[in-house]
């Protein structure tokens, strides 16, 4: 008895396993996807990424006191306008990035000079 459930369950695994393997030569595509052409940006539109980046660092910069990022959102600066929408969220994430940089660059200066005073 032992035998014949383990040979049935064996079979049934066997033939789930087959089912679920999904192999059929009609599910696989017959020409492969062309990539883009360029995955780099262009220097034009490099340097459109770039002022956009620079633009949203500024907007960062320049938040309110009481800004608060769960219910307050930046204003998309011009210079984003002319990019495309995930271009922006790369430029957007690198102008925040950009802006915490300078704004600690800026408090380790101010550290500087306080400790040169204090000396």
């Amino acid at each position: 008895m032992r035998t014949t459930t383990a040979a049935v369950t064996a079979a049934v695994l066997l033939a789930a396993l087959t089912a679920c393997s999904g192999s059929s030569t009609e599910d696989k595509p017959t020409t492969k996807p062309t990539p883009a052409a360029s995955s780099a940006p262009a220097a034009s539109d490099a340097e459109a990424i770039q002022l956009c980046t620079d633009a949203v660092a500024d907007v960062v910069s320049d938040r309110p006191a009481d800004f608060d990022p769960e219910t307050d959102s930046d204003p998309m600066p011009p210079e984003c306008e002319a990019i495309p929408e995930d271009e922006y969220l790369d430029a957007y994430m690198d102008g925040v990035t950009q802006s915490n940089q300078d704004a600690l660059q800026d408090r380790k200066e101010q550290r500087d000079q306080e400790a040169e005073q204090d000396q």
